[in-house]
């Protein structure tokens, strides 16, 4: 019986993926699939549970199968991460103007990134104290006992490794071993290398110009390639969201988020306080933040959904680029900063709101010397979370034991920990696409047709 359920369940998935391939040829936009693909995936997630519950076999492997496209295009996104990354900054760096200057990109989007963490980290310290929010009113159960277990035992390895040792760990001393993701701030290794070899292009085209001329012509050749797998991956977007969006809405189980439902809420207040400073910020910098909203809103269903600031660099940068108007070396560096630098949800609002929850059960004095503190740590413990889901875990170890305070009581929030991720991860992705625009105006490098062209989508982008 159970087979034919799940045959059942995988069949009416592969019904929904012909519909939204049948939207594709048809030429429905990009935006309009996307959502259809979320519409869809709640509603079967929602039955799925409805029917068999959130734990049973039947759905477990359904989402099993569903994984296959979900999970599978995922996958692919991070396949070419990496590649895009490493000829996107070698490109736009060897090519760069006169006028331009990496130093000063890269110091105007970390900075960026750094203000809104501390501004997030501030939000997360408001809301939990509005909602008077304490660890100990959590129950703890045999999942979450495990899992401060493991908390401690990660502990160990972070508290290992000073501030300065951390730093350190951002030089690629093995660029091939950070170009297969090794560690956590592999990605800040390959943008490193990658700055290093653009670099090298310029200073080359004083002493050996033929030689940087031949070398230039293989980057740009190999960057057009890469950005053409690009294109064929994103244009699974749909796909990816509708399977993944039904595997989170069947296999969550209601009654814990009920059991956690004030801290779930309280998340996320903070979370669309941030996105509304993100807002201002954007209007503040001469942009309408309305369009701004229209234009980014694929690429934040898609982080939602998966859950990964890494594997949302791709999208982040081809929406930066063609609908923002961001030049193409700024976009890349904020997108794949912004993966592991000043998460504003990850590293910004959520360890802060466990600090202020755990600090009165033991005993801590919670005065403005405590909240300033707070904030510099969450700043200072930003760089180099890891752009996958489980980073916020790594940035709250950091800021909790940096903080004197027991971490295994973040081990309570783990029955809730998917859904608040989805929105963090969303937050994350948007953080690092508002500092891009914010520093394209700051250095004169956007183009502002571009931004103001309405009814751009990308899947002017994705055809041929």
């Amino acid at each position: 019986m159970e087979t034919l359920q799940i045959i059942i369940n995988v069949a009416v998935m592969l019904v929904l993926v012909g519909i939204l391939y049948r939207m594709q040829k048809k030429h429905v936009s990009f935006t309009k699939r996307v959502f259809t693909g979320l519409g869809l995936g709640l509603v079967f997630g929602i039955l799925l549970q409805v029917i068999y519950g959130a734990t049973t076999g039947v759905v477990k492997t359904s989402v099993d199968w569903f994984s296959i496209i979900g999970s599978g295009y995922v996958g692919l996104l991070q396949m070419i991460v990496t590649p895009l990354i490493m000829v996107s900054i070698i490109s736009a760096i060897m090519n760069l103007k006169g006028n331009q200057n990496i130093g000063k990109m890269s110091g105007s989007i970390i900075g960026t990134l750094l203000i809104t963490t501390a501004i997030a980290a501030t939000i997360g310290i408001g809301v939990t104290q509005m909602f008077g929010l304490e660890a100990i009113q959590i129950e703890s159960g045999e999942a979450e006992q495990a899992r401060a277990d493991r908390l401690e035992q990660q502990l160990g390895d972070v508290q290992d490794l000073t501030i300065p040792q951390q730093v350190l760990e951002f030089i690629p001393t093995n660029p091939f071993a950070d170009m297969t993701g090794e560690r956590r701030t592999s990605t800040i290794a390959v943008v490193i290398f990658s700055a290093f070899v653009g670099a090298a292009v310029l200073g080359l085209d004083r002493k050996k110009p033929e030689q940087a001329d031949t070398f230039r012509k293989l980057v740009n050749s190999l960057y057009a390639v890469v950005m053409r797998i690009v294109t064929l991956v994103l244009r699974l977007t749909p796909y990816g969201i509708l399977a993944l969006i039904t595997k989170v809405t069947a296999t969550t189980d209601a009654q814990e988020i009920l059991k956690l439902g004030e801290f779930v809420i309280a998340s996320y207040v903070a979370l669309a306080l941030m996105f509304i400073v993100h807002l201002i910020l954007v209007t503040v910098f001469g942009f309408n933040p309305i369009a701004y909203a229209k234009k980014v809103i694929s690429t934040l269903v898609f982080a939602f959904t998966s859950r990964s600031s890494a594997a949302s660099i791709p999208l982040n940068i081809e929406t930066q680029t063609k609908k923002l108007g961001v030049s193409q070396g700024i976009a890349n560096l904020s997108a794949s900063f912004g993966a592991t630098i000043g998460q504003n949800g990850c590293a910004g609002i959520y360890p802060a709101m466990l600090a202020v929850m755990i600090a009165p059960t033991v005993g801590v004095t919670m005065d403005w010397q405590f909240y300033v503190t707070l904030v510099l740590v969450v700043m200072i413990s930003s760089f180099g979370v890891a752009g996958v889901g489980g980073g916020a875990t790594f940035a709250s170890l950091i800021v909790l034991s940096t903080m004197n305070l027991p971490v295994g009581l973040a081990g309570l929030l783990i029955s809730v920990e998917p859904l608040i991720d989805m929105g963090r991860t969303a937050l994350n992705v948007n953080g690092s696409m508002t500092a891009g625009l914010i520093s394209s105006k700051m250095l004169k490098e956007n183009d502002q047709e571009i931004f103001d062209k309405a009814n751009f989508d990308l899947d002017s982008a994705h055809e041929g």
